[in-house]
């Protein structure tokens, strides 16, 4: 398990969450094949099926059992390509049908009210809306955005440079009302946050150390309350709504894809359901016959 660990976090290039994730998956499937008396390296496509069942049982949710047969999936696929199996027994076993749920957003009108939520004329009030202004400007995963090292921001340019699943480097557009925000951040309040004169970070916490994504998703949950938000929102809905109001605009799904950092375009494909009560209104109101 060791070694293909390791490929995930060096080769793959996945970040340590996700690798993290694949560790307790695969841990969880040993235990239970060590009651059956096997062996994680050996297991048939039998023990995965059986083990499915159990999986079930607890009350699982799909979502949670289909990653875990995507776990296994990747192992014995990873065996296989260094020759320590002669076949994948993963892929006899079926994943289960996940639902399909579209992804939540917010209006025009709720961003506004969450990007006015921070205090102004308090170093971390700025410093946070300099954080929701940059997510909701360039669509980007809070991953992304902790990471961020001041060398990744170029204000003359309006531009941010950042990395994304599989390690791949995009540059995203940085809209106006962000600028004017990360420039007060870091003319005015990061220099008051700092301690350490080397700290890259872009966005530091109280400690003047890097921003951490738990750190985020608590401002996060509440600036939305203060704004009246009465919906559970996450990071991602941010991202979700950058996509959505491109498009409501009269933006091309290539060029969102190529902003958001999709590698393929059927995922960026999902924000054209949201927006289709919005094109039917558009064409309604502008078709000479509709």
């Amino acid at each position: 398990m060791g070694a293909f660990l390791a490929y995930l976090g060096v080769e793959r290039a996945l970040s340590r969450h996700t690798v993290a994730a694949y560790r307790r998956d695969l841990e969880d499937f040993a235990a239970y094949l060590r009651v059956r008396g096997e062996q994680l390296e050996s297991a048939g496509s039998e023990a995965i099926a059986a083990y499915l069942v159990v999986l079930t049982g607890r009350k699982l949710a799909p979502s949670t059992i289909a990653r875990r047969v995507a776990a296994l999936r990747a192992f014995y696929r990873f065996l296989l390509k260094e020759g320590a199996r002669r076949e994948n027994p993963a892929l006899e076993v079926g994943r289960p049908a996940l639902p399909y749920r579209l992804p939540r957003v917010l209006s025009v009108e709720e961003v506004d009210r969450l990007l006015a939520a921070p205090p102004a004329g308090t170093a971390r009030g700025c410093r946070d809306r300099a954080m929701l202004e940059l997510m909701y400007a360039s669509g980007l995963r809070v991953s992304e955005l902790v990471q961020l090292n001041l060398g990744d921001l170029d204000l003359e340019e309006q531009v941010v440079r950042c990395w994304g699943k599989g390690a791949r480097e995009r540059i995203v557009p940085v809209g106006s009302r962000a600028l004017a925000a990360l420039e007060a951040y870091l003319g005015w309040a990061r220099p008051r946050l700092v301690r350490e004169r080397r700290q890259e970070a872009l966005f530091v916490n109280a400690r003047g150390g890097r921003l951490t994504r738990q750190g985020f998703w608590k401002l996060l949950r509440g600036y939305a309350r203060r704004a009246g938000i009465r919906q559970r929102i996450t990071p991602h809905t941010l991202r979700h709504s950058f996509a959505t109001h491109l498009l409501e605009n009269g933006a091309d799904l290539r060029s969102v894809q190529e902003m958001l950092g999709h590698a393929d375009i059927a995922t960026t494909q999902i924000y054209t359901h949201l927006t289709k009560g919005f094109i039917d209104d558009v064409y309604r109101r502008s078709h000479p016959r509709a």
